[in-house]
């Protein structure tokens, strides 16, 4: 992972005045939450604490081992340097949407389509109910308020989607343009609670096995990428990848895991322990919990 001198690149651009310097002071995740602060107290005096530079890491391969029409560099709309983690306090670390996002930041929005929220997301809705066949798996995910001594998110909403069994993304890959399986919303519970019913994703060329999500302040909100409070990956423990892939229909996710580890992803590499869930079961069906901060 490449290290940037900070100090040297702060003495270049110490003239270049408030535009440039305001975006780099506060953090987006932190900016949202100040923003919805004002809103919900009126005006006010709001100290604003030291905040870091929140950064991406873009993804490095497209499923199916080709980037669909109109795909941007990897990592999403204009590329996206490396990710952050910011696991020394707990606080989730961000990481990139990748290029098939489905949340309007690249080309289709499913967020406010009718029928987006739901916890089995197995299936195509709207005009294709077609399923997406592989291991069952059952998500169970706690949201914590960071900034509010963690607890529960209550009231939120977590947006979840990943590839199929073949690593394709629905919406965006060759032959599954037409469907969108493999998505969905969920308000958080009292507890930060959220479910999820789906299949187990694949391993595509390039990438360690993954899910991905975004986190919303509420329901209402979960209709554009522009309203997410946090985006990140959640990494699939390497056991429970191996016993899915020797399982019928996952060939190509074996030959594809043998070729990376969690140490060289472009996504994981500098860190992932606030990104690996729990899973128990076996091919029957699994169950994976996690509990994350943002």
């Amino acid at each position: 992972m490449t290290r940037v001198n900070h100090r040297e690149t702060d003495l270049e651009n110490h003239d270049r005045g408030l535009d440039y310097d305001l975006p780099r002071l506060l953090h987006r995740r932190g900016m949202l939450k100040l923003v919805a602060g004002v809103g919900l107290a009126g005006a006010g005096l709001i100290t604003l604490g030291a905040c870091g530079s929140d950064a991406t890491s873009g993804e490095t391969s497209s499923p199916s081992g080709s980037r669909p029409a109109g795909a941007p560099p990897d990592g999403g709309p204009g590329g996206a340097p490396e990710s952050t983690q910011t696991s020394a306090n707990g606080e989730l670390p961000e990481e990139t949407s990748g290029p098939f996002p489905g949340d309007g930041s690249n080309g289709a929005n499913v967020l406010n389509q009718s029928g987006i929220v739901r916890s089995d997301i197995t299936s195509s809705f709207g005009s294709s109910t077609t399923k997406a066949e592989g291991v069952p798996l059952n998500i169970t995910m706690t949201i914590n308020d960071f900034a509010n001594n963690e607890a529960p998110l209550a009231g939120g909403a977590v947006y979840v989607w990943h590839c199929d069994r073949e690593g394709r993304y629905s919406l965006y890959s060759q032959g599954v343009t037409g469907e969108n399986y493999l998505r969905g919303v969920q308000e958080s519970d009292g507890r930060g609670q959220v479910k999820f019913t789906t299949i187990f994703p694949a391993c595509y060329s390039g990438r360690w096995p993954h899910i991905h999500f975004e986190v919303y302040p509420s329901l209402a909100k979960a209709t554009k990428s522009a309203n997410k409070i946090a985006t990140s990956q959640m990494a699939l423990p390497d056991a429970t990848c191996q016993s899915v892939y020797a399982t019928s229909g996952y060939q190509q996710s074996r030959s594809n895991m043998s070729r990376v580890s969690l140490d060289s992803d472009k996504v994981f590499s500098d860190g992932y322990d606030l990104q690996m869930p729990t899973l128990t079961g076996d091919s029957s069906g699994y169950q994976l919990s996690f509990s994350c901060a943002v």
